[in-house]
């Protein structure tokens, strides 16, 4: 079995990506909340089946962005009492923060590729919805 230290830079370089990654999600957030804004201002009859769907997409990707968030802040948490415990030359509870800081950091990492998959999703809806407008608008003029 391959032994291995950890020691206090090993959980700090983890501190600048988990903060990119935070900034990024609280980034995808914001300009979710400002998109469902824009829709609310401009009364969007979201009565029929492709509204609704969009609406209830929205709401999803709200709730795996809050998940990606948490878990992001938890990982960043779990890294800092890994320092800690390393600090307090407690290496055994230090290597199973350390752990759990990798794990819920996966986890966010997963919620935000599906959060993708769902935001590419919709954008392809649109794109056909612009592309069979523009077929039925060329059919029209000629």
């Amino acid at each position: 079995m391959i032994e291995h230290q950890l020691d206090l830079t090993t959980p700090a370089l983890l501190f600048p990506a988990i903060s990119l990654l935070l900034l990024a999600y609280t980034n995808r957030f914001l300009t979710l909340a400002q998109l469902l804004r824009q829709v609310r201002r401009q009364s969007i009859d979201f009565s029929h089946f492709s509204g609704a769907q969009q609406v209830k997409n929205l709401r999803f990707r709200v709730l795996l962005i809050r998940w990606m968030q948490f878990l992001g802040v938890a990982a960043f948490l779990l890294c800092t009492a890994t320092m800690l415990a390393l600090y307090l030359s407690a290496a055994t509870v230090a290597s199973l923060l350390f752990l759990g800081s990798l794990i819920t950091l996966c986890g966010s990492l997963i919620f935000s590729m599906w959060e993708i998959h769902i935001s590419m999703v919709a954008i392809n809806l649109e794109l056909e919805g612009l592309e069979r407008e523009s077929t039925e608008g060329s059919e029209g003029q000629g």
